[in-house]
């Protein structure tokens, strides 16, 4: 279903805090707007071919990066942007692929060169995965570069790429209302203080639990989540895989299943999906989450909807679902998550 709320209420001219409760306050003589506008969204990160082999088969071949996996999920929300790099050997059927989702695709730099290439093998239960191979390619001298235009746009998601490129990016953006991102082990550990400074002024950080423990340095996830809020981020979402996500902000905390599907296919690129369609559903409705002035429920249902998208990627290999995907699918499995879920 489209975003619920027909209008949405934020205040203008109000400087961004550490952190504000999600009831709207009244503040002095400032404007008061009133809209339900689709805002467009810009995605940074890695386009990539992969090879996975699971319990029901493999692939030598297929295209995969979490850019190309967040923005085709994001895409049945709202306009989306990329800003990423491949090689010579990108094939057009994949760049069709994207054009046909209407994903905007200047912001796609080739280079010669080989795309990144990754490789893993998934154990029997599809818990846990083996990486048997990581070919950095033309990614490695990636320096995002965006298009005109680009700095403009009010949504901005930064992929799990180094912290002082996401940094880089976000100082471009000029009229920004809600930018986050995604990270991973090797820059919590490697590259923390790079990572602790690009968090800084972000409103939102998704990551999953390990991560989450990792860069708190605390084990229990309520008392981790508190600890990263306080790092800068107003809203945190920890994705646990099969298990759900969770929702932090000082004032809230939201807790959600996965989706029980019957078969799961291929998990690859399930966490960058649940990324691009919670990202994707506030940008349809178009909140300024930055100033923190909307209702609870419309991160809630953003959560189910990052759920949804999560779920559909793993029923086929690949981003095979999402070649014949509807927004009506989408649309009744979020309230088949309303049923599921209501008591």
């Amino acid at each position: 279903m489209p975003c619920e709320a027909k209008h949405t209420t934020i205040w203008l001219a109000v400087p961004r805090p550490p952190d504000l409760p999600l009831r709207d306050q009244a503040q002095g003589n400032k404007a008061l707007l009133r809209y339900n506008q689709t805002m467009s969204l810009v995605v940074v990160g890695s386009v990539a071919y992969d090879a996975i082999e699971t319990p029901h088969g493999k692939r030598e071949h297929t295209l995969g990066g979490a850019c190309t996996y967040i923005s085709l999920s994001a895409s049945y929300f709202t306009d989306v942007s990329i800003v990423a790099v491949v090689g010579d050997d990108f094939a057009q059927e994949d760049r069709d692929l994207l054009a046909k989702r209407k994903i905007d695709l200047r912001g796609l730099e080739q280079v010669p060169g080989k795309t990144f290439f990754w490789s893993g093998v998934y154990s029997p239960d599809m818990n846990d995965r083996e990486t048997l191979q990581t070919d950095l390619n033309v990614f490695a001298d990636f320096k995002p570069k965006l298009p005109d235009g680009y700095n403009e746009r009010p949504y901005l998601l930064l992929g799990n790429i180094q912290p002082e490129l996401q940094k880089d990016v976000y100082r471009q953006m000029k009229h920004l209302r809600f930018a986050g991102g995604d990270t991973m082990n090797f820059w919590i550990q490697s590259y923390r203080e790079q990572l602790l400074e690009a968090i800084r002024n972000w409103d939102f950080l998704l990551i999953n639990d390990s991560e989450a423990r990792m860069l708190a340095g605390e084990n229990n996830l309520r008392k981790a989540a508190q600890k990263i809020l306080d790092m800068g981020p107003n809203t945190l979402v920890i994705k646990r895989g099969e298990y759900g996500a969770m929702l932090f902000r000082h004032d809230t905390l939201f807790i959600a299943p996965g989706y029980l599907l019957e078969e799961v296919f291929d998990p690859t690129g399930a966490g960058d999906c649940f990324a691009g369609g919670f990202v994707g559903y506030l940008a349809e409705c178009g909140f300024d989450l930055r100033n923190g002035h909307i209702d609870a429920q419309d991160l809630y249902r953003a959560v189910i909807y990052g759920s949804v998208m999560g779920s559909f990627c793993c029923e086929q290999f690949s981003v095979d679902r999402f070649r014949q995907l509807t927004r009506q699918e989408i649309d009744q499995r979020f309230e088949e998550f309303r049923r599921f879920t209501s008591f």
